[in-house]
């Protein structure tokens, strides 16, 4: 077994600090701070492995997503119906770029190999302490705050000018725009997505973009004519709302969706096939297409025998609807909630890393064109779920 992970204790950021950074999920229900005050001590091949990780995985999602769209496997993937033509859309057209999304992964330090848990692609949240918090945190310490994995900002800023070069380089960005505009919307009353995609929307503006935010009930939408909002058209439309919960909740506003990707008159981000991506039962077609892979875990749709296990719901979110078996079959933790109707996805139980109280440490990796931001969250019990803590972290030199 490895070593536990070390870590160093810091002074946290004040309440007052983050607010001013539009981080408002600062404080757990208990009144304890959401940013933990020690941070991971990670070694530089750690850092250059988890980057490579992200990389290699992306190219595998990729091949994964084709073939799924090829052989016509949505199904498998809990993909609902009224979503397929506009996941089929969105894939064969380039100009569907995806934005960025987070690998969530385990292992990566002291000698445990890193291994995929699943890609939140669609809708990711911890973007605002991934990206800013934790960077603070070694200011405010006085640490060097260059000794970090963390390029979040600046590759969502290029990402969102590859919206117009549609390729590697955005040297030609000023070149070809011609004015367009994102809307950034998110659910009214939901302030971490808003803090989130308001933090997005800095980003866009900063790249060039003219942009404007509302709520996703204000936004109007016409299949032939595209999206509104206050009487002004959008190309580009970034919402905080995942695809499934707009196929399930919102069926005439996936059709159309569906209708104004087809007749070319907006851009949604991120494209409706990261949902091809966002389903954890891809984590099966992965285990199909490269079995055996270091980076992957075995992964079925039936109950693993001989080794522990985990059982997920295929659009299952925070921690809910999880359950980890031993290798005989016995449960030892549970988690109740509300994504039951989902396919069960059975994945083999990966080794997270623990620090000396014996705490759990997931990694999550953001991707943006690459491999960009490193950040863990933490818990006591192995299912990290909504009430997690994060964790920062420094290279050592």
């Amino acid at each position: 077994m490895a070593d536990n992970i070390r870590l160093k204790k810091v002074n946290p950021l004040t309440r007052s600090f983050l607010e001013s950074i539009h981080f408002s999920w600062h404080t757990h229900a208990n009144d304890e701070a959401f940013l933990k005050d020690e941070i991971v001590l990670i070694k530089e091949h750690e850092a250059n492995a988890y980057y490579e990780a992200a990389n290699e995985l992306y190219d595998m999602f990729v091949e994964a997503a084709e073939y799924v769209i090829e052989n016509d496997l949505f199904h498998e993937l809990n993909i609902p119906f009224n979503l397929i033509e506009i996941i089929k859309e969105s894939w064969e057209n380039d100009v569907h770029w995806h934005l960025y999304g987070r690998f969530d992964l385990a292992g990566g330090l002291n000698g445990e190999p890193i291994k995929l848990l699943e890609f939140n692609a669609d809708t990711p949240t911890s973007l605002i302490e991934t990206s800013i918090a934790q960077w603070a945190l070694l200011k405010y310490n006085d640490l060097d705050d260059q000794r970090q994995f963390n390029n979040i900002y600046n590759a969502l800023r290029e990402n969102f000018q590859r919206l117009v070069t549609l390729e590697e380089s955005v040297e030609k960005f000023d070149e070809y725009y011609d004015g367009w505009k994102i809307l950034f919307s998110s659910v009214r009353g939901n302030q971490e997505d808003e803090d989130s995609t308001r933090y997005l929307q800095t980003i866009a503006e900063e790249a060039g973009f003219n942009t404007a935010f509302c709520y996703v009930d204000e936004v109007e939408f016409s299949g032939e004519d595209g999206i509104f909002y206050d009487d002004e058209a959008y190309e580009f439309w970034f919402k905080l709302l995942p695809w499934e919960d707009i196929a399930i909740e919102e069926g005439e506003l996936a059709t159309l969706l569906t209708q104004i990707i087809h007749n070319k008159k907006a851009i949604i981000l991120n494209p409706a096939y990261t949902l091809i991506f966002q389903s954890k039962a891809i984590m099966k077609i992965l285990w199909d297409l490269f079995p055996n892979h270091p980076l992957l875990l075995e992964t079925s749709f039936e109950p693993l025998s001989g080794q522990a296990y985990v059982e997920k719901k295929a659009f299952g979110r925070e921690g809910e609807n999880v359950t980890i078996f031993d290798k005989d079959g016995t449960v030892i933790d549970k988690k109740e909630g509300q994504y039951d109707n989902y396919t069960s996805v059975y994945q083999a139980m990966a080794a997270l890393n623990r620090d000396e109280k014996g705490d759990y440490y997931q990694a999550g990796v953001f991707f943006a064109y690459e491999g960009c931001g490193l950040g863990f969250r933490t818990a006591n019990r192995a299912i990290l779920e909504d009430g997690a803590s994060f964790a920062g972290h420094m290279i050592e030199g």
